[in-house]
């Protein structure tokens, strides 16, 4: 690339514009499936500045933003894919969670690790573009998505209704340098336990779907896959009992203690390797809690995919596992501007562990739409020692929007304005 183009783009990356937008962000609580706020903020910040918008009705009242900044045609496309979604509030927080602040290299806030920190990241990349005052030849659309907390509800959408690019670069918060492009895949499941109420004067006639379920989830603690190994992911697969109810009723009423209950629900995840599908996952499951029914004629058990709708922000897709190819040209592009923004070469391609062992938006952009993708965003993590107070490394963010820019302008062969 030319190097006055490349000096001149790199100098309008603007550290004050990247953390007041990071910060705006936080201040916006964006809960699966509240995240229409933030994403009606974002589609005024991009017309303001001169983007082509989108709000996208991924379910009834339900919006997320895609903006691009046309290219001046003929060129190939890039999208940055970041997700608007954060995850639920942990136990530990000190301060206001959604009352940003900064202390040395740290920008604080829930939300801001995963991914807030990643969305301003490549949102700023692209500003620094446009302020520059140059066009590309290809279009660079910037995705801000919901629900890929819930296994990528927009990307979903995305991948099935457009728009498609030829490339992609979601900068989840797996540190700099690390350019991750395998990953597994991830299930959830409900399963139910059954029994019969009664009063506690009369519990000799009772079954506790709440004690049913006490052997349900022993018995899964010891579960044993059938699966082909993959070397990038040994510690795939494993299952893990995220959380669990039980009650009365089809309600799971919670407030009459004296009553037996009759209905015990847990969420089950499963993260798992190439070879895996659902039908193989729940068949293991099936045949190691079948011998408990077998032993115990009380113990009545259901498996529900996806879990029941009731339970709001439930996770109803499967997101496939991912092994996008290191020499693909987004990724080798990353990698490049990588080296000439930071002086070392990226300590990753590939799989990056344990973060791997997770899935994201890949799943759709690479396995739906055949988009090729690449993971690239600044870290993060959180205060120690307890769950609160996550943070999103500054000098990272920076590091990275440089990195993006750069990028775009190479894979989407720029041309002066």
């Amino acid at each position: 690339m030319d190097r006055g183009l490349v000096e001149r783009v790199l100098a309008a990356v603007d550290r004050d514009a990247l953390l007041e937008l990071a910060q705006r962000l936080v201040r916006i609580p964006s809960f699966c499936p509240d995240e229409t706020p933030v994403a009606r903020f974002l589609a005024e910040y991009f017309r303001e500045r001169g983007y082509a918008v989108e709000l996208q009705e991924v379910e009834p009242g339900r919006f997320q933003t895609i903006a691009t900044l046309r290219g001046t045609g003929g060129g190939r496309s890039l999208m940055l894919n970041g997700h608007l979604d954060i995850n639920s509030l942990a136990r530990g927080w000190t301060r206001d969670p959604f009352d940003p602040w900064i202390e040395g290299d740290r920008l604080y806030g829930h939300g801001i690790q995963n991914m807030k920190g990643g969305v301003a990241t490549m949102i700023e990349a692209v500003e620094a573009i446009r302020r520059a005052g140059f066009r590309a030849a290809g279009d660079i659309v910037l995705a801000c998505v919901v629900g890929e907390t819930q296994g990528g509800e927009g990307s979903r959408y995305l991948a099935e209704h457009g728009p498609r690019t030829d490339m992609a670069i979601l900068p989840e918060p797996y540190g700099l340098g690390n350019l991750v492009t395998i990953h597994g895949g991830i299930v959830h499941l409900a399963i139910h336990t059954f029994g019969v109420t009664g009063h506690i004067s009369q519990i000799e006639h009772t079954v506790s779907a709440v004690a049913k379920m006490t052997k349900v989830v022993q018995a899964l603690a010891a579960i044993r896959f059938s699966y082909t190994p993959h070397a990038a992911l040994p510690a795939l697969p494993r299952l893990n009992v995220g959380s669990i109810i039980g009650g009365r009723g089809e309600r799971y009423v919670l407030v009459e203690p004296p009553y037996v209950p009759d209905l015990c629900t847990i969420i089950v995840d499963v993260h798992f390797v190439p070879g895996q599908t659902v039908e193989s996952i729940v068949a293991d499951i099936r045949r190691t809690l079948d011998p408990l029914r077998a032993s115990d004629p009380e113990l009545r058990y259901e498996v529900e995919i996806p879990p029941p709708a009731y339970f709001r922000g439930r996770r109803r897709l499967v997101m496939q596992p991912v092994d996008v190819p290191t020499n693909a040209d987004v990724v080798q592009a990353v990698a490049r501007h990588h080296q000439a923004v930071t002086g070392r070469p990226p300590a990753v391609i590939g799989a990056l562990l344990p973060m791997s062992y997770s899935a994201g938006d890949a799943s759709w952009l690479w396995g739906t739409a055949g988009i090729t993708s690449v993971y690239y965003g600044p870290g993060g993590g959180f205060l120690e020692p307890g769950p609160g107070g996550s943070y999103a490394l500054i000098s990272e963010m920076l590091a990275c929007a440089k990195v993006l820019a750069l990028t775009a302008l190479d894979v989407t062969s720029p041309v002066r304005a």
